[in-house]
C-alpha cells in the first residue's frame, strides 16, 4: 500500500507536468531551466535513501504512526461534543523530534479564527433580512476547541501552544528513532449547524420534529504528518484545503442518546448492545444478501424514535486498523439498510443511513450505488481492504472519511425528485465512496495537492 501510494502520487504529478510541457511553446521562459545546478524539487525531488528517482520508496523510507483511544459524548440537547483521547505516537524517522504538531481543525469555527480574512468576499446582489442579520449584525458562532489539558502518560501537564488550527506540544526530552510517546488530551466544543455556519461536518436541524442529524468529523485533536520532504506538515486549515494525516489504529467509544442510530469508521464491536434483537436478525440477513439491500432499522422505527428525546444514554464502540482518520454520523431519525458485496478476495458491507426525508430516493439507490462503486474501484485497482463503506444522507454535503462519507440529494417534501437530483445523488455517492481509495488508502497530502485526490476519485464508471 505504501509503495503504491508514493508511486501513484509521483506518477500522477509527472504526467501532468509532461502534458503541460508539451502544450507550452518552446519560447515560454517559464518552461526553461536556466540554472544548470537547480535541484528539480518542483518536478521530482533529488533521489536519496528515502525516495528513488522513480518516486518509489527507498531503503530508508518511513511513515510515522499515530494510534488513538478516544472517548466522546455528544450532548444532543445543547449540540456539544465532550472528548478525551490518548494518542500514542511512534517516531519512525531516523532523526529525533523535539516537539509534536497536532491539528485542531475545529478551530476554523472559533470566533477568533482568521479564516474569514482569506476568503475573497464578494458583494451579493441581494440578501434576505435573516441572512443580512447573520452576516453583519449577529455575533459569530463560536465552535473552536476548548482544550482542558494536555498531559503525559503519568498525568503530568505538558507545555503546549495553540496557533489557530495548529497546536505545538513540547517534549520533555527528544523522541528518538523507534521510540513512542503517549499523551492525554481533554477537550470540548460547540457543534456547528453547517447549513448556517458552513463546514464539512456539523448538524442539520429539522424544524418539523425538533431533531438533529449529526455528521461529525475533525472532532478530535489529530496528529499532523511528519515526513522526509517537508518535516512537519503544519499548514493551517482555512476551510478550503483538506487534510494530511498519518495512519494508525483507532479504538473509539461514542456516547449518544439511547434512541440514536449510528454509523462510523471501523468495525462496530458491541452491535448486540446497541441494536434490538429484531435489528440484529435483519443485519445477519444483510450479511448474506448480495443482490439487494436489507432494511435493518426501518422507517417505522425511526419515526417512532423521532417523537421523543431519550434521557438514557448508549455507548457505541468502534475499532479501526490502519486508517488515517475517523468520522461518525448519529441521529434518532436514521433508517439503516445494508447489503454484502463480493469482491475477488473477500466480502465487505455496503451500508446507508438516512432520515425519512431521504426516501424513496435513498432506500432505492444509495446502498446499491455504494456496492457498485466498491466493485468498480476494486476491479480497476485493488480489493477494498476495509470491512464496510457507509453512505450518510446529509443535506448539501459531499465529504469523505475512511469507510464513511456524507452525501447530498434529497427529494421534495412529497417524496418526488427529478432526474437531476437522482443523478446528482448517485454521482456524489460514487465520488465520495471512491475517496476511500484516493486518498484514504492511496495516501496523498490533500492540504498541498488537492487536485490529486479529487481527480482520482472522479475517475469512475457510469452507474
Amino acid at each position: 500500500m505504501v509503495k503504491l501510494s508514493k508511486y501513484l502520487m509521483v506518477a500522477g504529478f509527472l504526467s501532468a507536468v509532461t502534458v503541460n510541457a508539451q502544450e507550452a511553446p518552446k519560447s515560454d521562459p517559464s518552461f526553461r531551466n536556466s540554472d544548470k545546478f537547480k535541484q528539480m524539487y518542483d518536478v521530482l525531488a533529488t533521489p536519496n535513501m528515502y525516495r528513488t528517482a522513480s518516486g518509489a520508496p527507498g531503503p530508508e523510507y518511513y511513515q510515522q504512526q499515530a494510534d488513538y483511544k478516544i472517548k466522546v459524548e455528544l450532548d444532543d440537547r445543547n449540540q456539544k461534543v465532550y472528548g478525551s483521547e490518548v494518542i500514542t505516537y511512534t517516531n519512525n524517522a531516523k532523526e529525533s523530534l523535539d516537539y509534536l504538531w497536532i491539528q485542531l481543525d475545529q478551530n476554523q469555527h472559533s470566533r477568533k479564527s482568521l479564516s474569514p480574512l482569506q476568503n475573497g468576499d464578494r458583494t451579493e446582489p441581494a440578501l434576505g433580512a435573516q441572512q443580512f442579520s447573520r452576516k453583519y449584525l449577529e455575533e459569530r458562532f463560536d465552535g473552536g476547541f476548548t482544550i482542558e489539558y494536555v498531559n503525559d502518560a503519568a498525568g503530568k501537564p505538558m507545555t503546549y501552544s495553540v496557533n489557530q488550527t495548529m497546536m505545538r506540544v513540547e517534549l520533555p526530552k527528544p523522541l528518538a528513532h523507534g521510540e513512542k510517546i503517549s499523551l492525554n488530551i481533554k477537550w470540548w466544543y460547540n457543534i456547528n449547524n453547517y447549513l448556517l455556519d458552513g463546514g464539512r461536518s456539523g448538524y442539520e436541524h429539522f424544524d418539523s420534529d425538533g431533531n438533529n442529524l449529526y455528521v461529525v468529523a475533525q472532532f478530535y485533536p489529530r496528529m499532523a504528518v511528519y515526513n522526509d520532504v517537508e518535516g512537519w506538515q503544519n499548514q493551517q486549515f482555512w476551510g478550503s484545503g483538506e487534510f494530511a494525516l498519518p495512519f494508525g489504529n483507532f479504538e473509539v467509544e461514542i456516547t449518544v442518546p439511547a434512541d440514536h442510530i449510528m454509523e462510523a469508521t471501523g468495525t462496530l464491536m458491541n452491535r448486540n448492545e446497541v441494536f434490538t434483537p429484531a435489528q440484529l436478525a435483519r443485519y445477519a440477513e444483510a450479511e448474506k444478501s448480495f443482490d439487494k439491500p436489507i432494511v435493518v432499522v426501518t422507517q417505522e422505527e425511526a419515526m417512532a424514535a423521532e417523537k421523543g428525546f431519550s434521557d438514557k444514554k448508549k455507548t457505541w464502540k468502534f475499532k479501526a486498523e490502519n486508517v488515517r482518520d475517523f468520522g461518525f454520523a448519529t441521529s434518532r431519525k436514521f433508517i439503516l439498510d445494508a447489503m454484502a458485496v463480493k469482491l475477488a478476495t473477500k466480502n465487505v458491507m455496503a451500508v446507508s443511513v438516512y432520515p425519512k426525508e431521504g426516501n424513496p430516493l435513498w432506500g432505492e439507490y444509495s446502498t446499491r450505488v455504494v456496492a457498485h462503486t466498491l466493485k468498480s474501484y476494486s476491479a480497476h485497482t485493488f480489493d477494498y481492504p476495509y470491512p464496510k463503506a457507509v453512505s450518510v444522507h446529509a443535506q448539501d454535503q459531499g465529504m469523505e472519511y475512511p469507510m464513511i462519507c456524507w452525501n447530498w440529494g434529497r427529494p421534495d417534501a412529497d417524496g418526488k425528485y427529478t432526474d437531476r437530483v437522482k443523478n446528482g445523488m448517485i454521482s456524489v455517492i460514487v465520488h465520495e465512496v471512491g475517496h476511500n481509495f484516493f486518498p484514504m488508502i492511496v495516501n496523498s497530502d490533500e492540504r498541498q495537492w488537492t487536485w490529486m485526490e479529487i481527480g482520482r476519485a472522479s475517475c469512475r464508471e457510469r452507474v
